[in-house]
This record gives C-alpha cells, structure tokens and sequence, in this order.
C-alpha cells in the first residue's frame, strides 16, 4: 500500500510538471502574439502551483507575467507596476532576457514621459519616470524628473518623497556635457561625445567642447524646505536646509533658502542677517542688495532700505523695480509724516512745526521724483510703472505741468 501512494504521489508530481510547461509554453505563444489577454489567463493557471515549481520555470514565469502585464507599452499603470515587481524576481535566471525587457520598457515610458511632460499631462509624467526609476534604478535622472513633474503638477507630498529619496541617494545630478555648435542655425547642441566629434568631423559643428553641469543638491533641499512649508511643517524645513547648509557652508544657494524660509515666517532680522551674509559670499549680486532693501523698506528701516538700492542700482543701472522702491522709501518716509501733521492744533507754535513737516515732505517726494527723472534719463526705455510712478508724485505734490509732460512720455514710450 505504502509502495502505491508513493508512485502515485510521483505520478502526480510529473502531472503538475507537465501542466506548468504546458502553460507557460501558452503563454509565450499567446505573448508572441500580441494576445495579453490570453498570456495572462495562461499565467493565472500556473500561479496555484509556484510552490512547487523548479526555479527555472519559476523565473521564466516571472519574466513572462512582466512581459504580459507590459503588453508591449499597453498595460495600465497597475499592470506596469506589477510588471516591475515580476521583472525583480525574474532576473535570476533571465538576466538577458529581463535586460532586453527592460531596454524595451524604458524606450517605451521614456517617449510617454517625455511627450506628457511636454504637452503639461504632469501627473502622467510623474509616474512615468517614476516607472522607468524602478526598471532602472541606477538611472536616478528619472526620479529627479519625477519629483519635477510632481512639483508641476502641485502633488507636493509625491514631490517631497522623491526628494527625500534623492538626498537619500547623494543624487547630485552631476554630469559631463559635450556639445558643439550647428554652424546652420548657430545655436549650441549637447549630445555624445562620439556624436559630437563625428559632426564636427563632418565640419556641420564647431567650437566643440565639454562642461562639468553644477550639482543639483542645493535645489533638491530648497524644494524640500519649501514643500515642507507648503505643507506646514516648518520645523522639518528648517531642519533640512540646516542640515544642508552644515555640510555646503559656503553654499549661497542654500544660505538664500534659508533666508527666504524666514520671510515666510515673517521673522525679518532673520532674513535680513542672512541676506547680509550671502552678500559677503557674492558681493557683486545686485539681486541680493535688492531683497535687503525691500526688507528694510519693510521694516521702515529708510536709509538702509536706501543703501541697499542704491548698490543694486551701482550693479545693475537699469534695475526698473530698485529705482521704484528707491523712490518709495522716499515716498513713505514723507507719507509718515501726514499723521503728526493732522494732530497738531491751530496755536503758532503747532503751525510752525506744520510748515516744517509739509516742507520736509515735499522734499521727500521731490527727491523721490528727482530718482526716477535720472533713471529715466539713463534708461531711455524704463517700466511703465516708473512713469506711472513719477506721475503720481507731481500730482500728489500739485505739479500738474510736470506730470502731464511725463504722461506725454509714456504715451510716446507706448
């Protein structure tokens, strides 16, 4: 009796054998032929019997679920998902055949991405190069594009996890660029060094050459930070564009993160401090002299709010939106004045000091106009809003002639 259950225990063991080639020979056979449908219908009956499968079959069942829930680029997300799951356990015994897979899967989701990207279809894009990050992992572009495309579509908590995942990696984004320029249309064009060097043989290109691109770390926690303040968790952002800045100090990128993290929570000396010391690392900034200013300005701080323009104007002479804020500190250090002015009574000694602040008012408003007229000299094609702003004061100060010949001037600029 003993002897019987053995050989038909054996005999039942060389059923479920055969039954599995039988299926996974189906499979492939319907996978060649571009029927999924029936590949998967195969595969589902082979998936009861994985336990006591021999690990050949059990990798080439592996590799033909991921190419039948890839269904050659038509399988829904879910399905590629699960694919790349397959792919994994398939490699073991297929490392060929799941590379040419995956070669295949990345050409295809590459091309999606890419187009979704384009046409703005972000939320597609993000899981796209999230998809072709885990078929090739290695390639840690595609998950930095990933966190892009999550940004754009304003998916901050998908943005924030790839982000993460890329400081986690030490993703730097570091790369070496060769390009050329196209002597037909005169614009520069990166691409392989061996391409490169063909084209220029072929004299369509000169002026090859190649760059080290800079790091992409810096960006990474700045977006950290500013998700994590979009999310409302201030601490975690200040805790990563610190733990940022102590390993890159001399880093102005980070420094101005951090700088604009304090703005956001409206703690200003903060901000301001650290403005300052990025203004020591790149004193010829003029967009830093700039934020310094508008913060002291801000702060009724007028004559630094003052030195701060004036520098950024120093570097950058036709900076339209310094020469306004430059004229406004003017502007609201006279306007200041109007509240003592209307409190003062009718004796001499208060109608005295009335003819002092009307008079040191008009001089505010005079000198805001005078640095309006002398940037409109030297940039004869200034902002409308330097106009327009001109053009108030005179009529705030009475000078009607003055602001209808300024209004004559942007007529003509219009």
């Amino acid at each position: 009796m003993k002897k019987q259950v053995i050989v038909a225990l054996a005999l039942s063991a060389t059923a479920f054998s055969y039954a599995q080639k039988k299926e996974l020979r189906a499979a492939e056979k319907a996978i060649k032929s571009n029927n999924y449908a029936e590949a998967k219908a195969a595969l589902n009956q082979v998936e009861p019997m994985l336990s006591s499968i021999d690990d050949k079959y059990k990798s080439q069942y592996y590799l033909l679920k991921a190419e039948a829930l890839y269904a050659n680029g038509a399988g829904s997300t879910d399905d590629v998902n699960k694919a790349i799951e397959s792919l994994a356990l398939a490699e073991a015994g297929n490392k060929d055949e799941v590379a040419v897979l995956k070669e295949n899967m990345q050409n295809t989701y590459l091309q999606k991405a890419n187009n979704d990207f384009k046409d703005k279809n972000y939320a597609a894009a993000n899981t796209e190069f999230e998809q072709l990050y885990r078929i090739m992992p290695q390639d840690t572009t595609y998950l930095y594009y990933a966190a892009i495309s999550a940004v754009s579509d304003q998916d901050y908590e998908s943005a924030l996890e790839h982000y993460i995942k890329l400081e986690d990696l030490g993703y730097t984004g570091i790369e070496k660029q060769f390009y050329a320029t196209n002597v037909e249309t005169g614009e520069e064009e990166i691409m392989s060094k061996s391409q490169r060097d063909l084209y220029v043989k072929a004299k369509s290109h000169t002026k090859p050459g190649e760059r080290v691109t800079e790091s992409k770390q810096p960006e990474i926690t700045k977006n950290i930070a500013l998700i994590y303040v979009s999310l409302g968790k201030k601490d975690e952002a200040l805790a990563a564009v610190k733990k940022a800045r102590s390993a890159n100090p001399e880093n102005v990128d980070l420094i101005l993160t951090e700088a604009n993290l304090y703005l956001e929570l409206e703690e200003t000396d903060k901000f301001k401090s650290l403005m300052e010391e990025a203004v020591i690392k790149q004193p010829d900034n003029p967009n830093l002299y700039y934020n310094i200013g508008v913060i002291s300005l801000k702060n009724k701080d007028f004559e630094a709010a003052r030195t701060a323009f004036n520098k950024t104007l120093q570097l950058k002479p036709d900076y339209s939106d310094a020469v306004l804020n430059l004229s406004t500190t003017y502007i609201d250090e006279g306007n200041a004045l109007i509240s003592e002015m209307n409190s003062l009574g009718n004796s001499a000694a208060d109608n005295k000091r009335y003819d002092e602040l009307r008079a040191k008012k008009t001089d505010l408003f005079n000198q805001g106009a005078q640095v309006l007229e002398d940037f409109i000299a030297k940039n004869p094609n200034p902002d409308t809003n330097v106009y327009q702003q001109l053009i108030n004061i005179y009529n705030a100060l009475g000078e009607s002639a003055k602001a209808k010949a300024v209004q004559a001037k942007l007529n003509a600029a219009n």
